[in-house]
């Protein structure tokens, strides 16, 4: 192949991604939005995830950092962000570094991003090699009197590993100690938490793209069937409408197995008389779906299953018309806590005396649903935000009442995505079927 066949060749290629990227004016918005919360004289410094080792000379699937791809777009390695909005040199004030390409790393990787195709996506004018970061980096930090750096500060991280993140944090502390540091962090729960126009068409493809596997799985549902058969029916589904895969390790929880909250193995043979919980959602451009639905191995619920289930589906409703502005996340969960005690009150699994007698930390129905209602959503399933800030237009965050008899070998939990608007909640996954007689049709059709 000759070398303008060559390039040629990868410039098709870049162009064919599997999900067609958000449009740059999104991540040029997101930077400006960003750099107006900076203070005077401050540079930011970002970069991206590693590529993690697997084993042997395998690596895990790259997926980029979440702030640097909410900020450019970039969806590769190997990738740094400088933002300057008082550089005194105007073309530095915002400079995207990528990895460079040649041919023989064509060979073996395939295309990477040319400079003209990082410009186009993510809106940054200045491109540079990521091999001149460094260098490029010090004589910028020398007119800053202060830097901002991130670090993964969700507050439900409990894995703490040294990562791409803290190293550059190391880095320019040690380098320059004399500069004053900010945390990037709190600003982007507060930026990214409220979705943009365009991140909610992305999150409404991937919610899409999610109730259509869902859809296509039901019929094939049969007492016999192998958890792991529909969680390949599931992620076929998923690829064939450009998801880059799940959002999260799918649950396909048959059964008492519906019972552990993050069970993952999927590997039980779905029997006559299961109820089968699917908990899983798309990835589509980096932007996540998050849906739970129970359906009957067998196609019919029993009356007991159907009895829990409307009681989930009850609370559900009325959890979700709490998703209004000026509420918290922490006061949403909490409420929607104790809209669930009552229903388990009133189908009899509590008693008003164990209500009474539990104690403060341990209400009595942490038995039976021992999770919270719902979380942030976006790049992220578990995203950021601010749990004891306010809620306002453009979030959105889920609404997942459970519960979990283990006694009787019977789990429910139904999840929708919810925006938030001035107008009120709006459900993004209206349409998927949701009521047992709906569920019911669908895998008797």
């Amino acid at each position: 192949m000759r070398s303008h066949e060559i390039r040629i060749f990868r410039t098709v290629i870049t162009f064919l991604m599997k999900y067609r990227p958000a449009p740059s004016a999104l991540f040029v918005n997101n930077r400006h939005r960003f750099m107006q919360h900076m203070k005077p004289g401050c540079i930011a410094v970002f970069s991206s995830n590693d590529s993690i080792p697997r084993n042997a000379d395998a690596d895990y699937a790259f997926r980029p950092n979440s702030e640097l791809y909410w900020l450019t777009g970039i969806d590769q390695e190997d990738t740094h962000l400088i933002l300057f909005p008082d550089c005194p040199v105007p073309e530095l004030r915002e400079v995207l570094f990528i990895r460079e390409t040649n041919e023989e790393l064509t060979i073996w990787e395939g295309p990477k991003y040319s400079k003209g195709r990082a410009r186009e996506l993510s809106g940054v004018e200045t491109i540079r090699w990521s091999s001149a970061f460094e260098s490029q980096l010090h004589p910028l930090m020398t007119y800053a009197s202060g830097c901002y750096l991130n670090t993964n500060e969700n507050d439900r991280l409990s894995n703490f590993l040294p990562d791409s993140l803290l190293r550059l944090v190391a880095q320019l502390q040690s380098r320059y100690p004399l500069h004053d540091y900010h945390r990037a962090a709190p600003l982007f729960a507060q930026l990214r938490s409220r979705k943009q126009p365009e991140e909610i068409d992305m999150l409404k493809k991937a919610v899409r793209i999610t109730g259509n596997a869902f859809a296509q799985v039901l019929p094939k549902i049969k007492p016999g069937i192998w958890e792991f058969d529909i969680e390949a029916d599931l992620i076929c589904s998923l690829l064939k409408n450009r998801a880059q895969g799940f959002s999260f390790s799918p649950i396909i929880a048959s059964g008492a197995s519906a019972c552990i909250l993050h069970y993952t193995h999927n590997d039980r043979l779905c029997a006559d008389g299961d109820l089968i919980l699917m908990d899983f959602g798309a990835d589509y451009g980096h932007y996540s779906g998050d849906m739970t639905r129970c359906v009957p191995a067998n196609g019919r619920f029993s009356s007991r299953q159907k009895q829990l289930y409307d009681a989930v589906l009850r609370v559900q409703t009325a959890a979700t018309k709490l998703l209004t502005v000026g509420r918290t996340l922490n006061e949403y969960n909490q409420s929607s806590a104790l809209i669930m005690q009552e229903e388990l009150l009133n189908i009899g699994l509590l008693t008003p005396t164990e209500v009474k007698n539990a104690p403060s930390d341990t209400p009595a129905y942490k038995k039976y649903f021992p999770h919270g209602t719902g979380h942030f959503l976006g790049i992220d399933v578990h995203d950021i935000g601010e749990r004891y800030g306010k809620l306002d237009e453009g979030m959105v965050i889920t609404c997942e009442p459970g519960i979990y008899v283990r006694e009787e070998g019977i789990g429910i939990r139904i999840e929708n995505d919810i925006l938030i608007t001035a107008n009120g909640p709006v459900n993004l996954m209206e349409g998927i079927p949701i009521e047992t007689e709906e569920i019911e049709d669908l895998m008797n059709a």
